[in-house]
C-alpha cells in the first residue's frame, strides 16, 4: 500500500484533515514557519543578489526533525500549507530543507491548495495538485528581505539617536505616522462656533422636527449663523413671521395660545434602494468585528483561525469558516447555490434577487480564484453549533454567517418623504423621514449597525399635505462647534491602510499589535493615541528619511511586489531599487547628532529659581527639567504623568511635577508623611516604610486623612503577616509569597527550610540577614548605584 505524507501548518488543522483522507496519508503539521532569516548582520547580502541566509526556527526544529523522519519512509510528499504567499513559502522552506538532507530523491513532491477544510475541497485538492510557485515564493522572499533591511539598518539608528528598544518598519512606520499625524490635527484644530435653528411641530398628536434650510430666500449654510445674537434675531423675526406673539420664549415650549403656525409647501416622496454589502474580506472582517464585537485586530484574526482549521462540532471536526487570508469578495457557484437555498428556506422565495449577486474586488492583486470568507456550509446556522463553540467564536462566525447570507438577498426598499414648512417670506423649514417598506437583506445584517436596525435609525413622520398649516410648540436656537478629527480606532486606521494600499491582509494585525509593542501608541477609549516616544521617532523619520515613511512611496512598492507574486516583475531588481539610494541615505543620517534629534521643548522659566524649565524624551522615558548640564546648581528632573505630553505639556503643568515629595505632616504617632511617586508606582511613605496609592488616588492631590486611611491599611496587613518581632520591628520574620523571610527593611533572608520560622531567636534572625546578599541597584553602603536615575537622565 502507497503511503503518503501531507504537511500543514498547525495540529488543529492537521487533525481536522486527517479525518478526510485514508489510511494511505499521514498528515503532520509543521507548527508555522520552519525557516527564517539568522537573527544578526548580514542575513541578506545585496552584493551577492540579495541572498539569504536562513536557518532553522529552534522552537520548530523537532517538528522538522519528525517530518523528515517520516518522509523517509513516505512514497510521496504533500505540501498543503496556507494558500497565501507565506504559506507557499513555508512549503518552499521545507522542501529546501528535506532536499537538502537528500529525502526528496526520485519522490513526487506537490503543492496543493485549499480556502475551506472540508471533505470536498481536500479531496478536490489532492487530486489535482501543482507545483510550487516560484513567483509567490520570491515575493514573499522579496517582503523579507526589505523588512530585514528596513529594520537592521533603520532600528540601530533609532536606538542610538533617541533610545534603546526602538524599531522601525517598512509598513509600521507609515501607519505610525498616520496616528501621529491625525493627533496634531487635532491639537492644531481651532473650533468654529455655528449655530442651527429647529422647530418642534406637532401634527394629529404626532411631535417632529423640521430644521431651517432657507432665510430671507438665502440657503443657510453650517457657518451662516455664528454667534447668538444673530441667532436670536433671526429666531424672533421667524417666530413673528409664524403668527406666535412677539414676547413669545426661544428654546422654551411655547404656550399652546401662542404657538405660531408653518404652513406646508412642498411634500416629496421617494422610494430608494439600499444594496448589501459583498462578502468579507480580512479588512472588512477586522473593521465589523472592532464596531460591532469590539475585538482587537489580533482577536479577530486569531478567531477566525480557530474557526477555518476546525472546530468539533458533535460529529467530528469541521472547518467552519473559508480562509481568512483574502482580499477577493468573489464566491464559488455551489457557495452562491447553497446561500439562495438556504434564503429560500429560512426567509422565503420572495427574498431572493432573480440572478446571484456577483461582487468584484477593488484591489488590484485580488486573486479571483480566491473567495471572500464565508460560511463551509450556509445552512449550518449560528444557533445550531452555539452549543460547540466558544463565546467568541459563535459571535463571530454569526457574523461571517449573517453578512454572507445577507450579501446573496434583495436590496432594502425605503420609502422617503421630504416636507418643506414657511414662515410666512421670512423661512422655509425642512423635515425628513423614512420607513423601510421592505427590510430585504436588512431583515438579517446591517453594517455597522446592529443586525435588523433600520436605516440609520427611521424617523416617522406623520401624514402631511401642501396647504397643511402646522402648529409649532418652539422654536430652538442651538450653538454648536466644529469637532477635531477623531483619533484613529482599530476599524478606521485598517481601512486608512487599505485606502492606501499600505500592507496587506496577513499584516493589519502585526502592524497594530508592534505598535502597541513598541510603546509607540496607547489606546484610550478604543482610540489610537501616540506616545512622546511614538511621535519622536515619526519626527525622526519623516524629517530624515521622509520617502520611506511616504504613503504614496509606500504603496508604490507593495505594487511592485505585487507584481513579483503575478510573475510581472524579477524581484531582485526591485530591491536593488530600493537599497541603494536607502543605504546611502542610513549613512548620511549617522551623522545626524542625538542633541539634534532630542532638542528639548523650552516651557519658560521657574519663578523660583530663574533657571529654563524643558520637555524632553530621555532614555527612560519623557520628562521635564529645570536648569542645564551647564549650570552651576545641578539640574532637577520629574517625570512626565500618565496623559501627559512633553509637545503639550505647559509650564504650570511641568512646575507642578516638582512638587513631589508631598509633605503630609505627620502619623499619630509622630511618624513623617509624604506622598511621592518612585519605581513601582505612586505611594505614601510614613518613617521608613511605604504604603501604595490606590487605583483612584493621586499623590499630587492625596490628603493627610486619606493617607492616614492607605498606612492603617498597610499596618493590618503587614500585622497580619509578621510571625516574630525584634527590636521594636527593626528585625522582623515575615510570611511572604514564597514562604517565610527575614527582614531589616533593607534585605531579606530566607528562613532555613528545617527550622520553624516562629522558633527563630533573635540572634539567628540577625545572622541570617548579615549573611544575606545586597539588594540588587544598591552598594554595600546602602546608597544607590551610580547611574541613577537623575544621572542617567540628565546624560539623555
Amino acid at each position: 500500500m502507497a503511503h503518503h505524507l501531507v504537511i500543514v501548518e498547525s495540529p488543529a488543522k492537521a487533525k481536522t484533515i486527517n479525518k478526510y483522507l485514508g489510511s494511505d496519508f499521514e498528515v503532520m503539521a509543521s507548527y508555522g514557519h520552519v525557516r527564517d532569516l539568522v537573527a544578526k548582520e548580514g542575513a541578506v547580502d545585496p552584493a551577492q543578489d540579495f541572498a539569504m541566509n536562513y536557518t532553522v526556527v529552534e522552537r520548530n526544529a523537532k517538528h522538522v526533525d519528525a517530518i523528515a523522519k517520516a518522509a523517509r519512509k513516505a512514497d510521496s510528499l504533500y505540501l498543503a500549507t496556507d494558500p497565501d504567499r507565506e504559506g507557499e513559502a513555508i512549503s518552499w522552506h521545507l522542501y529546501e530543507l528535506l532536499r537538502d538532507r537528500g529525502i526528496l530523491e526520485d519522490k513526487p513532491v506537490h503543492r496543493v491548495v485549499f480556502y475551506e477544510i472540508t471533505r470536498d475541497a481536500i479531496r478536490e485538492a489532492i487530486e489535482h495538485p501543482r507545483g510550487l510557485s516560484n513567483d509567490l515564493v520570491n515575493a514573499q522572499q522579496a517582503r523579507r528581505a526589505l523588512d530585514y533591511l528596513v529594520g537592521f539598518n533603520l532600528s540601530p539608528l533609532l536606538w542610538r539617536k533617541i533610545t534603546s528598544g526602538l524599531s522601525a518598519g517598512r509598513v509600521q512606520s507609515p501607519a505610525l505616522r498616520m496616528i501621529v499625524e491625525r493627533e496634531l490635527e487635532i491639537e492644531a484644530f481651532v473650533p468654529k462656533e455655528y449655530w442651527s435653528i429647529q422647530a418642534d411641530l406637532l401634527q394629529s398628536a404626532q411631535p417632529f422636527v423640521a430644521r431651517l434650510q432657507q432665510l430671507d430666500g438665502t440657503k443657510v449654510e453650517q457657518f451662516t449663523i455664528t454667534d447668538e445674537a444673530t441667532a436670536s434675531d433671526a429666531g424672533r423675526r421667524i417666530l413673528e413671521a409664524a403668527g406666535a406673539p412677539a414676547n413669545a420664549p426661544l428654546g422654551e415650549p411655547l404656550p399652546e395660545s401662542g404657538r405660531g403656525m408653518l404652513e406646508v409647501t412642498r411634500v416629496e416622496k421617494k422610494q430608494r434602494r439600499r444594496n448589501p454589502q459583498p462578502p468579507f474580506i480580512t479588512s472588512t472582517l477586522q473593521q465589523e468585528a472592532s464596531r460591532k464585537l469590539r475585538f482587537s485586530a489580533q482577536q479577530t484574526m486569531r478567531v477566525a483561525q480557530q474557526l477555518y482549521e476546525g472546530v468539533d462540532t458533535g460529529s467530528g471536526t469541521v472547518g467552519l469558516i473559508t480562509y481568512m487570508r483574502t482580499d477577493s469578495v468573489n464566491l464559488s457557484q455551489e457557495a452562491i447555490q447553497s446561500l439562495r437555498g438556504v434564503i429560500a428556506d429560512r426567509f422565503g422565495e420572495d427574498k431572493l434577487p432573480r440572478s446571484p449577486h456577483q461582487y468584484r474586488t477593488k484591489a488590484k492583486n485580488a486573486q479571483e480564484a480566491h473567495e471572500g470568507i464565508r460560511p463551509t456550509d450556509a445552512a449550518r446556522h449560528p444557533e445550531s453549533l452555539k452549543a460547540s463553540l466558544s463565546d467568541d467564536q459563535y459571535r463571530l462566525y454569526d457574523l461571517i454567517w449573517k453578512r454572507t447570507v445577507a450579501c446573496q438577498m434583495i436590496h432594502a426598499t425605503i420609502d422617503t418623504v421630504s416636507v418643506d414648512l414657511a414662515a410666512g417670506q421670512t423661512a422655509i423649514f425642512r423635515a425628513s423621514g423614512s420607513t423601510i417598506r421592505d427590510p430585504g437583506f436588512m431583515a438579517v445584517y446591517n453594517e455597522g449597525q446592529d443586525d435588523g436596525a433600520a436605516d440609520g435609525g427611521e424617523k416617522i413622520l406623520p401624514p402631511l399635505a401642501e396647504g397643511d398649516r402646522i402648529p409649532m410648540t418652539a422654536l430652538r436656537p442651538e450653538q454648536h462647534f466644529t469637532e477635531p478629527p477623531p483619533r484613529y480606532s482599530e476599524a478606521s486606521l485598517v481601512r486608512a491602510l487599505e485606502e492606501y494600499g499600505i500592507g496587506r491582509p496577513s499584516t493589519y494585525a502585526s502592524i497594530i499589535s508592534t505598535l502597541q509593542a513598541r510603546n509607540y501608541v496607547t489606546l484610550e477609549n478604543r482610540r489610537f493615541k501616540p506616545t512622546d516616544t511614538g511621535r519622536v521617532v515619526t519626527k525622526f523619520l519623516t524629517e530624515h528619511f521622509d520617502r520611506y515613511v511616504d504613503y504614496d512611496f509606500t504603496a508604490r512598492l507593495e505594487d511592485r511586489l505585487d507584481a513579483v507574486s503575478r510573475g510581472e516583475n524579477d524581484w531582485v531588481p526591485v530591491l536593488r531599487e530600493f537599497w541603494e539610494p536607502f543605504r546611502e541615505r542610513v549613512e548620511e543620517k549617522q551623522q545626524v547628532s542625538r542633541g539634534e534629534v532630542m532638542k528639548a521643548r523650552e516651557l519658560g522659566t521657574d519663578p523660583k529659581s530663574g533657571r529654563p524649565v524643558t520637555a524632553r524624551l530621555g532614555r527612560y522615558g519623557p520628562f521635564v527639567q529645570i536648569g542645564t548640564r551647564e549650570d552651576e546648581e545641578k539640574p532637577r528632573f520629574a517625570s512626565l504623568r500618565p496623559g501627559q505630553s512633553i509637545d503639550t505639556i505647559g509650564l504650570d503643568e511641568a512646575l507642578a511635577l516638582f512638587t513631589l515629595p508631598r509633605d503630609l505632616g505627620t502619623t499619630p504617632d509622630g511618624l513623617p508623611l509624604s506622598a511621592n511617586i518612585g519605581r513601582f508606582g505612586p505611594y505614601v511613605r510614613f518613617g521608613d516604610q511605604f504604603a501604595s496609592l490606590k487605583k483612584d488616588d493621586d499623590p499630587y492631590t492625596i490628603d493627610r486623612d486619606r493617607a492616614l486611611e492607605l498606612v492603617e491599611e498597610k499596618k493590618e496587613n503587614i500585622a497580619k503577616r509578621t510571625i516574630q518581632s525584634f527590636d521594636d520591628g527593626a528585625l522582623t520574620v515575615m510570611k511572604g509569597r514564597f514562604g517565610p523571610y527575614i527582614t531589616d527593611g533593607r534585605k531579606r533572608a530566607r528562613v532555613p527550610k528545617d527550622r520553624d520560622a516562629a522558633e527563630l531567636s533573635r540572634d539567628e534572625c540577625a545572622a541570617l540577614i548579615a549573611e544575606a546578599p545586597e539588594p540588587k541597584g544598591r552598594s554595600r553602603s546602602g546608597g544607590k548605584k551610580a547611574g541613577s536615575r537623575s544621572k542617567r537622565q540628565s546624560a539623555s
